[in-house]
């Protein structure tokens, strides 16, 4: 029984290391990047989500502004009972060559919505802050060979060694040492050495089912994002959320509307990207139609097949990004693109390599410090300008939707989808609920460059022409990015385009 139990921990173990996930409701995203300003504290923090779950999210924190001598981290979940009796925090560690770089980890124990709370001690006295986490494994990757062979060479000395001790026992255990087994004890312990090969070799079989059915468990508990179903009469689209019945597919379960909340004051963001080469892009917003489900009539699209990324927020604080693809035939009647809603026609991407500099149609410039290399999982704050036509910083600048800006990082091979915002890619509604839970004023949250969401359009203080957005590319290859920022009532849409090492 100990050979046993110790096959079926080395099986589960290294079941446990090699099943992975995406925890991150953007398309292809798993990590956070968030910017937060806690009282005279700001902090660019990254969360490095858990593959498996439970699992072990890795922080880092990089602080500016008054200086931080020690911060805190603890894990609770974003609503609920359970978010107000938070755990013993753990204590960060600062880096032996930067005093401003901060590392740690925490344990997350269940799939959900949770937040990460940050307890931060400076030269300014206490603060806190907490930034939303959502945590769910998607995907399981099948063993890597090595460790198959490792395994399997370890199982069948285990098998072997096994059979050798009883065949042993039976054959000399009552000898006389130095005399020399009879016929008969080699014929029984021959015998034995079968009966226990057989056992063992019953045992790991057994095992194997066992864990085939522990992973298939796994598996169907694995979150899975909701369907988007979408219809197109004339240039009315009308979408919907929802997921079919797991007992009987050919039902649908609608999303009710009354399940989410809104986000910078709509319930759902599309964009709309026409593939593969990219050259038209659409953030629209359409609105609720019944109960369960939006519309939008389109303004003017060029013909083809379009991707279309639904952001959604439920009530719970979990960020959805939907996906599904939509064909727009010629000649389509178009109404006026809506004031909360932008579009930009870039060159294809099959066509040009765009630069660091975006010429807008009213001759207005958009330019991206961009940094001379790129590289995956690497955290970047990205700062853009909107200029005007001579070349001056843009004036009359508006909050568009609430933010300074709205950007959306896109891989060109589709698998990376991520609408951010200048605070970071975390939900503004999660983002609320966090802060609430903890107590924070959202006057002292992060956002738009020391403007708090709830009242960046109240301000007082002229809006900068200058946005940046946190953000770290999730694997190499070509990305478009698709920078939203607003003068007077024109919303302007930047496109950039950079290759990730």
């Amino acid at each position: 029984m100990i050979l046993l139990r110790c096959r079926l921990f080395l099986c589960a173990l290294a079941g446990l290391l090699l099943s992975t996930g995406s925890a991150h409701a953007h398309v292809g995203n798993k990590d956070i990047y968030q910017t937060v300003s806690a009282g005279p504290y700001k902090l660019f923090v990254t969360v490095r989500t858990p593959l498996v779950i439970p699992g072990v999210a890795g922080i880092e924190v990089r602080s500016s502004g008054a200086p931080v001598h020690a911060i805190t981290i603890t894990p609770l979940p974003l609503t609920g009972e359970a978010s107000k009796h938070p755990p013993t925090p753990d204590a960060m560690k600062v880096s032996g060559s930067d005093p401003a770089f901060f590392t740690g980890s925490l344990w997350i124990m269940a799939s959900g919505s949770w937040q990460v709370r940050f307890h931060i001690d400076g030269s300014n006295g206490p603060a806190t802050a907490s930034v939303p986490v959502p945590a769910v494994p998607t995907q399981t990757l099948r063993m890597q060979r090595p460790m198959a062979l490792m395994l399997s060479v370890l199982g069948c000395i285990l098998v072997l060694g096994a059979t050798g001790i009883v065949m042993a026992a039976v054959r000399d255990a009552r000898l006389i040492p130095g005399a020399p087994a009879e016929d008969s004890r080699r014929r029984r312990a021959f015998v034995a050495g079968l009966v226990a090969l057989l056992f063992c070799a019953c045992s790991v079989y057994l095992a194997g089912k066992w864990w085939k059915v522990e992973a298939a468990d796994y598996r169907a508990g694995m979150h899975r994002n909701s369907q988007l179903r979408t219809t197109l009469n004339g240039n009315r689209l009308d979408v919907f959320l929802g997921d079919p019945d797991p007992d009987d597919p050919a039902t649908w379960r609608p999303v009710q509307n009354s399940q989410l909340l809104a986000d910078h004051g709509h319930l759902m963001h599309l964009y709309a990207i026409r593939w593969p080469e990219m050259d038209a892009v659409l953030h629209l917003h359409p609105v609720p139609n019944s109960n369960a489900g939006f519309s939008e009539t389109l303004p003017s699209m060029p013909p083809g097949t379009y991707h279309l990324y639904a952001d959604v927020v439920f009530r719970n604080g979990f960020p959805e990004t939907e996906t599904a693809s939509l064909s727009i035939p010629p000649a389509l009647s178009s109404a006026p693109l809506g004031s909360d809603d932008a579009s930009a026609a870039p060159p294809a991407i099959s066509t040009t390599q765009l630069g660091p500099e975006s010429k807008l149609p009213d001759g207005y410039i958009m330019r991206w410090d961009k940094p001379q290399t790129l590289t995956a999982n690497t955290p970047y704050n990205f700062v853009f300008h909107l200029l005007d036509p001579h070349g001056n910083p843009a004036a009359d600048m508006q909050p568009y939707l609430g933010m300074a800006g709205h950007a959306a990082f896109v891989k060109t091979d589709g698998t990376a989808f991520a609408h951010t915002h200048p605070d970071g890619s975390a939900a503004m509604p999660a983002v609320v609920l966090a802060n609430e839970s903890s107590g924070t004023s959202m006057s002292v949250m992060a956002g738009m460059d020391g403007m708090a969401a709830s009242s960046m359009s109240m301000s007082t203080e002229p809006l900068s022409s200058t946005v940046s957005f946190p953000y770290g590319f999730p694997s190499g290859g070509t990305y478009r990015i698709f920078i939203q920022m607003k003068h007077g009532t024109r919303v302007e849409t930047g496109v950039f385009d950079a290759t990730v090492n």
